[in-house]
């Protein structure tokens, strides 16, 4: 079992959009399939995949909550530099290291509110 995707709903997609494509390199806009394209949104990728979706907070769907998620996380590599890029970038955020399980993480907000969880082995 794996991560397929994420659906953020939000108010603000382009600042959303903008945000995660910042603050994660490795996150590229492409295309999304013409049967959705009537609902407004991007597809951000990774490794070739559409791992993050966004979608405006405008009726659609099942559940018509604005910002609709818990949190996410996003498993990276070089933990030193992606906490000195969210401090560069004035991104407020806590701290978690796990030693029994080899692991350090962060949590930071988007701008409009949802909980990212950057995990590091």
């Amino acid at each position: 079992m794996h991560l397929d995707h994420i659906t953020i709903r939000t108010r603000d997609l382009a600042g959303m959009r903008a945000f995660l494509l910042n603050v994660f390199e490795d996150l590229e806009e492409y295309g999304r399939p013409k049967a959705i394209q009537r609902i407004p949104g991007h597809w951000l990728y990774a490794g070739g995949r559409p791992i993050i979706h966004l979608i405006g907070a405008h009726g659609y769907g099942l559940d018509c909550a604005a910002e609709a998620f818990d949190h996410v996380g996003i498993d990276l590599n070089g933990y030193g530099t992606f906490r000195a890029k969210l401090e560069r970038l004035k991104i407020q955020y806590s701290a978690m290291d796990l030693p029994e399980i080899d692991e350090r993480r962060l949590f930071f907000r988007t701008p409009s509110g949802p909980l990212l969880e950057v995990v590091f082995n």
